[in-house]
This record gives structure tokens, C-alpha cells and sequence, in this order.
């Protein structure tokens, strides 16, 4: 069974995650996702969004984490590509089914699959933008959904998998901790952008997502820049 992402309960285009079916033939939709534009991320904050109780251990805990995290800037982007991080959606949990659509199998409901892995059709609750989409496999719906990787493939380069083996670049690449089924476009405005520089329209779901970022880069001892420790720090104090 896909495996679950362990923070608070509640997919990137082919280069950072999204777009690619194993089974599929290439398509026109699968380019590289372009750098993002460094902008400030919005620090508004609208009344009743803190958290309270439990959520306070939570926030406690990554704080903690994060704290360990090495800070500095971004190394160059020499040398990345899509294939630095080995085979795209590899079953790397051996359990007879890729990981993209593992993913779609966990992120979704009213998942139909008949043949028990590739899923055809599903209900995405998106927690990007906190809308629901319903999911329908083919050459053009499928990118409705796409798995992103919560930290992105060129950011992660640039700050520290330059330094991983190849095999644990491909651990990362399909860690189903750091896959999401995601609405699309919502995805492809993010780009490779870190913390920083995007975070989700659904305010509600930014605690879960810089935990999620934070726990991969301590998994894969990957660093940060000084603005995205701070907007991580920020956005756990509103846990």
C-alpha cells in the first residue's frame, strides 16, 4: 500500500514530478518547468488562522528540526537535470506499483483502478488551493493532477543533492514523503520554487507543507537559504 505522509492529518510537471506516466508516450504537455521569478511572499495573516493545542507540540517539534537544518545560500545550477535524480516514478516501495500512481491512490477518494494500480479516474481535495478536483486519466485531463515534489529537484541541487550518490537522489525523487497530487496549474506556478519564493493560495495547508519540506531536507541533509528559514519559522508560528 502507498505509503502515508507523517505531519498534521489532513503532483510537478514530468522534471519535478508531475506530468509523466510510465505507461504513456511522451506528450507535447511535457517540458521543463521554468525558474521562478524570486518574489516576497505574502505575510498576511487573517484572523483565527493561529493554531491552538496539539498543533502547538507540532510546531514545537519542527522547530526543533528545522533548527538543525544548515543555513547558507544556494549553490549554482551547474550540471542539474531531470536525470540526476534517476527513474522517474520507480516502485521503490516494491509493491507492484509505480509511485505516481501510488500517490493518486493515497491523495485521492472514489479512486477508481480497476486493475489495482494505474488509477483512471479520483477525487483530489487540492491542498494548494483548497478546491476539488476530479481527476480523470487521458492525454488531455491528466494534467489537471500533478504529483509534486514538495521541496523540487533543481532546489534540492542547489542545496546539497549535488553531493548525493545517485541512488540517493533517486530515494528523494520518489520519497512518497515529498510527492503530492496537486492541481496542476497550481503546480506549474510554483515551479522549483522554495518557501521563499511560493507558497499554497490555501493558507490553511502552509503549516503541513513547510513541515513537509523541512522533514525532507533534514532526511536528505539538504540546507537552506536564510529567507526560507524565515518564512519556514513564520509559518509555524501560525500553526
Amino acid at each position: 500500500m502507498p505509503s502515508s505522509i507523517t505531519t498534521l492529518p489532513n503532483s510537478e510537471p514530468q522534471q519535478e514530478g508531475g506530468l509523466e506516466d510510465p505507461n504513456a508516450s511522451p506528450s507535447p504537455s511535457s517540458v521543463d518547468t521554468p525558474e521562478p521569478s524570486p518574489a516576497p511572499v505574502e505575510e498576511e495573516l487573517d484572523e483565527g488562522e493561529l493554531g491552538v493545542g496539539n498543533q502547538g507540540d507540532h510546531a514545537t517539534a519542527m522547530r526543533n528540526l528545522l533548527a538543525t537544518l544548515e543555513v547558507k545560500g544556494r549553490a549554482p545550477k551547474t550540471g542539474y537535470s531531470r536525470d540526476q535524480f534517476g527513474q522517474r516514478w520507480k516502485d521503490i516501495d516494491r509493491n507492484g506499483c509505480d509511485q505516481r500512481n501510488d500517490v493518486l491512490q493515497r491523495d485521492l477518494h472514489n479512486v477508481d483502478a480497476p486493475k489495482g494500480c494505474k488509477v483512471l479516474s479520483g477525487v483530489l481535495e487540492d491542498p494548494y488551493t483548497g478546491t476539488t478536483i476530479n481527476f480523470l486519466r487521458g492525454q488531455d485531463t491528466s494534467a489537471m493532477v500533478q504529483i509534486d515534489h514538495v521541496v523540487a529537484m533543481a532546489d534540492a541541487w542547489q542545496k546539497g543533492a549535488q553531493q548525493l550518490s545517485a541512488e540517493r537522489r533517486e530515494q528523494f525523487a520518489n520519497d512518497p514523503l515529498n510527492l503530492l497530487a496537486v492541481d496542476g496549474p497550481a503546480n506549474q506556478q510554483k515551479g522549483a520554487g522554495d518557501a521563499a519564493t511560493w507558497l499554497p493560495a490555501n493558507k490553511a495547508f502552509r503549516c503541513q507543507y513547510v513541515s513537509i519540506q523541512i522533514q525532507v531536507k533534514a532526511e536528505y541533509q539538504l540546507w537552506i537559504t536564510p529567507a526560507e528559514h524565515d518564512v519556514m519559522d513564520r509559518e509555524l508560528g501560525r500553526c
